[in-house]
């Protein structure tokens, strides 16, 4: 193989590279599980914490309220806490970041939601520094990550919006061929000026096929597809017509199909607008953390309007949508892979630590939390644990060698798998064993961005399944009775001429 040949094979990978980055979003199973596990381990935590909120975030924490003041005047750190010291406005913020923390857990206008999410994560922490474990710092990270990603193409309420619009207008487009199909005669019959709508005429496409320059409904669904990893509420924003490339619906007073999908999300940015400038005015804001909300606030609305305009525009249009597009896959897998740097880093940084620590090295570390108060919820089986020397010694080592190995790991998929499932354990275990829940379910989340997409897809069917059995044990939701078979249509008299 010569130069020129060399050269074409680089050219030709880089170019599958770049159109790769550029047409999908990747990973959607995992960010999807990315997301449900962070949004899980902040809803549970904070709701875990109701009883004590006060003194961890409150009036009555004992890190006061102008401690915490004189701490972000140095730092510039961001907190919405530090606008008013009022305990109504605390409670306010707290419900607020409780109800974030479920909107992203079930993926409901997740491009909005992961914003306030990210602005709950930020305020609670940020008032009270000193209240937190090594999780916190993950779902602190974790928490701005989700605010570029796709992380709502599957398993979440705009995903199942999306696919849900998307049969409405297939379905409208059948019923309307149906019914063009069921008067055969009659558009025959008609004067040329007389005909049908639906009708074509002399070298106009055939029914049902798109017209020029209106999308296709593979187009349109590729798109929604591409799109709906955020909020769902572009499945709204393409009418019926726009879908089978028949135009409009017919009738006095009729919507396209999907109309009304995306009033949710246009209120939800309009309110976050009003309340974005309230604050900007009142000076809540330094200069960085405007210029970054209203650039999130501008770039959000800017996305609605060229989805909106791609629906009726011509090729020029469609083509811009498809630029931002492209844009939003490149933000979405950069950050993509960011998380996954910010992972090895963790795992790595922890472990060579580990590894000039004495107690590590002599195989004893995990003995002496096990005899802590604070982490033994479970003192019997601590102590049986603990009892054991080289039960102690083989998970000291275990953990020391897995996570140091862990980076290098990912460059052999059957390696990195069977290592990633000792992490798994190793979290649960700490979460049992030492009582420590929420870190692990946001270190088990953080993991998942490494989890194969034939195991996801194998869970998220698992589940789907045991919900349906679930359901199905509900009074009243028992198996159906089939329904009886519709009677053959009569058939019309035939009258001859």
């Amino acid at each position: 193989m010569g130069v020129h040949g060399l050269r074409v094979r680089i050219e030709r990978c880089v170019s599958r590279g770049l159109t790769r980055v550029t047409a999908q979003a990747l990973g959607p199973y995992q960010t999807a599980i990315v997301r449900i596990g962070l949004g899980a381990a902040w809803f549970f935590f904070l709701l875990r914490e109701w009883p004590h909120r006060q003194e961890l975030y409150g009036p009555d924490s004992p890190w006061s309220w102008g401690l915490a003041e004189r701490l972000i005047e140095t730092n510039d750190a961001f907190s919405v806490l530090m606008w008013s010291s009022s305990d109504n406005w605390f409670q306010f913020v707290y419900v607020v970041a409780l109800a974030a923390a479920a909107a992203v857990l079930l993926g409901w206008h997740t491009r909005a939601a992961t914003v306030l999410f990210m602005v709950g994560v930020l305020s609670l922490q940020n008032r009270s520094v000193f209240m937190g474990d090594g999780g916190d710092n993950v779902i602190h990270l974790m928490s701005m990550y989700l605010v570029f990603t796709r992380c709502a193409q599957v398993w979440s309420l705009d995903a199942r919006r999306a696919a849900r619009a998307q049969r409405r207008r297939e379905a409208a487009a059948d019923h309307q061929q149906d019914f063009r199909a069921a008067e055969p005669g009659a558009d025959a019959e008609a004067p040329a000026g007389e005909r049908s709508a639906g009708a074509p005429a002399a070298g106009a496409p055939a029914a049902g096929a798109p017209a020029a320059g209106a999308l296709s409904a593979g187009e349109v669904a590729g798109a929604a597809a591409r799109a709906g990893g955020s909020t769902g509420d572009e499945a709204g924003l393409r009418s019926a017509g726009a879908a089978s490339g028949s135009g409009p619906a017919s009738g006095a007073g009729a919507r396209p199909a999907g109309a009304d999908a995306g009033v949710g999300g246009v209120v939800l940015w309009t309110v976050l607008g009003a309340v974005l400038l309230g604050s900007t005015v009142a000076g809540g804001f330094t200069v960085g953390w405007a210029l970054f909300y209203w650039g999130l606030w501008a770039v959000h609305g800017l996305w609605w309007s060229v989805q909106r305009a791609a629906t009726r525009g011509g090729a020029a249009v469609r083509e811009m949508r498809d630029v931002c597009d492209i844009l939003a896959n490149l933000v979405h897998n950069g950050v993509l892979l960011v998380i996954m740097i910010e992972v090895c880093l963790v795992y790595s940084t922890a472990g060579w630590f580990k590894i000039q620590g004495t107690r590590w090295q002599d195989g004893t570390a995990v003995y002496y939390p096990m005899n802590l108060d604070y982490f033994t919820p479970w003192p019997d089986l601590s102590q049986l644990l603990a009892a054991n020397g080289v039960m102690v010694f083989l998970v000291t080592y275990g953990t020391v060698a897995t996570q140091v190995a862990f980076p290098f790991t990912l460059l052999n998929r059957r390696a990195k798998n069977v290592l990633l499932a000792f992490m798994i354990a190793e979290h649960v275990s700490i979460a049992v064993l030492l009582g420590l829940p929420f870190f692990s379910l946001a270190m088990i989340a953080a993991d998942a961005v490494f989890l194969p997409t034939v195991f996801l897809m194998w869970l998220g069917r698992s589940t789907a399944a045991l919900g349906g059995r679930a359901r199905g044990l509900l009074p009243g939701r028992g198996r159906r009775a089939p329904l009886p078979e519709p009677e053959p249509a009569a058939e019309a008299p035939k009258v001859s001429v």
